[in-house]
């Protein structure tokens, strides 16, 4: 691939930040394995100032969702667990409201009926793991399990984070460090980010006028906690190798973290252009990922067999493993959903094409 390949895209990256869209960003793109196009521009924090460099850390929101997904895709490919489990049958508390047919599939899928709530459970609970298992023992059925289609924004990741922990004893932060990332090298990831490290997080602004709690995701105490569903912290170019991973069928620099059937299993879709109950809008979901095709953040051009997940209206990343190509793009601007859109699929064409 010669070096102007990517010049469209490094046009449009400039263009974003020059245009307020937001102070900062990094963005990787790895190709059959191999990094082709590493960018960090802009203003981390302003005050003081920080200039955004490949190492500095970004809050990826619901980018985080398939850290989460894929730890316990990994602990059923050990045998330690089925999807088809209910989640009480390792958590029986979890059973009430009619919770009991609730299956692990189900969360995954964003099927599993109780997309929020209960509302007591606030970004100042978040730190004591407690208060999010009673919570979620409370919180109260909206539909069957299995019904209907609805993203759970922050309850997908509690469940199946608590699932991990019952299952495997250890905490989904811990899960996802020791057995995804140390394993494949990310030198920069972190679900719980341990207190020195707080103050290096790229500061988040909303411009999209629609996320009062944008703030507080600013927050030492948030920052630190573990949520498995949107607290996620990491660098582009340890992203885009989370999905250099999953594209090339769970090896990478010859070291298996999945298996394959593992890698098509949480990629299979589990909704085709049913409406989303929560997002009001038609969605191709799998079991932890967006999908892709045309009206994707991934690109008009892109793949039916994409996936990846965004996250509140900052941050990208995707695999599509008929092209080998892996991208990520972490702002530090959250934008309102038709902006952002522009912004992600515009950027995602552009390396689309410079990559044939």
């Amino acid at each position: 691939m010669d070096a102007g390949a990517f010049s469209g895209v490094q046009r449009l990256f400039g263009e974003q930040i020059a245009a307020g869209l937001h102070d900062g960003a990094q963005l990787v793109v790895m190709h059959h394995g191999r990094v082709v196009l590493d960018l960090a521009g802009g203003v981390a924090q302003r005050d003081p100032q920080m200039r955004v460099t490949p190492e500095t850390l970004f809050l990826i929101f619901s980018a985080t969702k398939p850290w989460t997904a894929m730890s316990v895709h990994l602990l059923a490919e050990r045998g330690r667990l089925s999807l088809s489990d209910p989640v009480s049958k390792c958590w029986p508390a979890f059973a009430g409201d009619g919770k009991e047919r609730v299956t692990i599939a189900h969360v995954l899928s964003h099927r599993g009926g109780f997309p929020i709530g209960p509302n007591w459970l606030t970004w100042d609970t978040w730190g004591d793991w407690s208060n999010v298992v009673r919570a979620m023992e409370e919180v109260r059925m909206r539909w069957q399990p299995g019904e209907a289609v609805g993203y759970h924004p922050l309850n997908f990741g509690w469940v199946l984070g608590e699932v991990v922990r019952r299952v495997d004893g250890r905490t989904i932060g811990r899960f996802i460090r020791e057995e995804i990332a140390e394993p494949l090298g990310l030198q920069h990831t972190y679900l719980g980010l341990p207190p020195a490290l707080i103050r290096q997080v790229a500061s988040i602004t909303d411009h999209s006028g629609e996320s009062a709690f944008v703030a507080d995701f600013n927050r030492p105490e948030v920052r630190g906690a573990e949520i498995p569903a949107g607290g996620g912290v990491t660098t582009a170019r340890d992203l885009a190798r989370f999905y250099a991973l999953l594209a090339a069928g769970g090896t990478v620099d010859g070291r298996r973290i999945f298996q394959p059937e593992t890698i098509d299993r949480a990629t299979r879709p589990s909704s085709e252009g049913e409406t989303d109950l929560t997002l009001q809008l038609p969605m191709r979901w799998a079991y932890g990922f967006h999908l892709g095709g045309r009206h994707s953040a991934f690109g008009a051009t892109s793949s039916d067999t994409a996936f990846g997940h965004a996250g509140h209206g900052s941050t990208l990343g995707w695999a599509d493993p008929t092209r080998q190509l892996a991208f990520a793009m972490l702002t530090n601007g959250v934008q309102g959903r038709v902006t952002n859109f522009h912004r992600f699929t515009t950027i995602s064409d552009a390396v689309l094409a410079a990559c044939g």
